[in-house]
């Protein structure tokens, strides 16, 4: 699990990395080439590895249960480059973080592409249940698997899961659900997309980005082709973000990066939320503990107090008025009262 560069994410996950789909303007082909070691030596490895057949009857795929190390101890990430593998020891990954994130699920990868088993994207589909305080984000080149999982009724439909289609042109087919969270990735953008024209346009939220890199034969977007896509979103009251390859296309000022409502508010997990939240001694209503009043007390002079308590500022101030106390004079109430025995 990865802290991401990616804007529109916090965190990518890559229970399953490579691809087969051969987009010249491929990052993840040429990162992984970084990180691959010597991909002769690691098939070498046998022991370390099985292999599977592809859903589309192609060639076999990789399986790994635990990390391929190099030489010198240290895990590779991509061990047989941009072949397609499944890391089943990754798919506990999203335990490790205890505050609800927006997570990137294969950014290394087509997790729906037409060679990948039903039984890897099965696995990944129960980690992100067991795992729900997190927002998953899918994305393919591939809608037409979507669509074939969601037929055959294995499709989540949690509020936390979202489908994107990755487009280049207005005719790259994408996925179109009224009972999903869909979301159209119009990048690279290779052409203007007159969207209004399609009858299916629905999706819940839409990204948009230029080509990146030196590529012989990038298309460069023209500003209007942004303006188009935004002016429509507008009226159908569709988020866009726009990544930062385009800051210099449409201008700064001129920069959109809004969420859906439900990639604003994260949860956190139990643990977490026992740490962090306590109710209000009186009224009982569940809070931060930082937004409450933290109740001290001690027994007798020169030991330390204790806490036992917390009060919302509110209550605090009923608090202090039914005992006619002076109310203390705090910045924001925010710190700790220590009532102690008047001797």
């Amino acid at each position: 699990m990865n802290r991401s560069k990616i804007e529109w994410c916090d965190h990518t996950w890559n229970p399953i990395t490579g691809c087969q789909h051969e987009c010249p303007y491929c990052y993840a082909r040429k990162m992984t080439a970084r990180f691959a070691g010597d991909v002769r030596l690691n098939r070498m490895a046998k022991k370390d590895y099985s292999l599977v057949p592809a859903a589309d009857d192609g060639k076999d795929l990789y399986e790994l249960n635990a990390p391929m190390l190099n030489e010198t101890g240290k895990p590779l990430v991509y061990p047989f480059g941009f072949e397609p593998t499944l890391h089943r020891y990754r798919m506990s990954y999203p335990e490790r973080l205890k505050m609800g994130n927006n997570i990137f699920v294969g950014a290394m990868a087509d997790i729906f592409g037409s060679w990948v088993p039903d039984d890897w994207i099965a696995e990944i589909f129960n980690s992100c249940w067991k795992y729900p305080i997190h927002n998953y984000l899918f994305l393919t080149k591939n809608p037409e698997r979507y669509e074939c999982i969601d037929s055959a009724g294995f499709l989540p439909m949690g509020k936390n899961m979202w489908y994107g289609s990755t487009l280049t042109k207005p005719e790259d087919k994408c996925f179109i659900s009224n009972t999903h969270n869909t979301f159209w990735s119009i990048e690279p953008i290779h052409a203007p997309f007159q969207i209004w024209e399609k009858d299916e346009f629905s999706p819940d939220w839409i990204i948009i980005g230029a080509e990146t890199g030196f590529r012989k034969g990038r298309i460069i977007p023209e500003k209007e082709w942004i303006e188009d896509i935004v002016s429509c979103c507008d009226k159908e009251g569709i988020p866009v973000f726009m990544k930062e390859s385009l800051v210099s296309i449409v201008g700064e000022n001129n920069m959109r990066r809004d969420f859906p409502e439900q990639l604003q508010h994260l949860d956190i997990s139990p643990k977490m939320k026992k740490k962090l939240f306590d109710t209000c001694a009186n009224c009982k209503t569940c809070m931060r503990k930082s937004s409450m009043i933290t109740l001290l007390a001690r027994s007798k002079r020169g030991e330390q107090p204790k806490q036992f308590g917390f009060m919302c500022k509110d209550c605090f101030k009923q608090f202090c008025k039914n005992l006619n106390l002076d109310l203390p004079e705090l910045a924001e109430l925010a710190k700790n009262i220590t009532i102690s025995p008047r001797c």
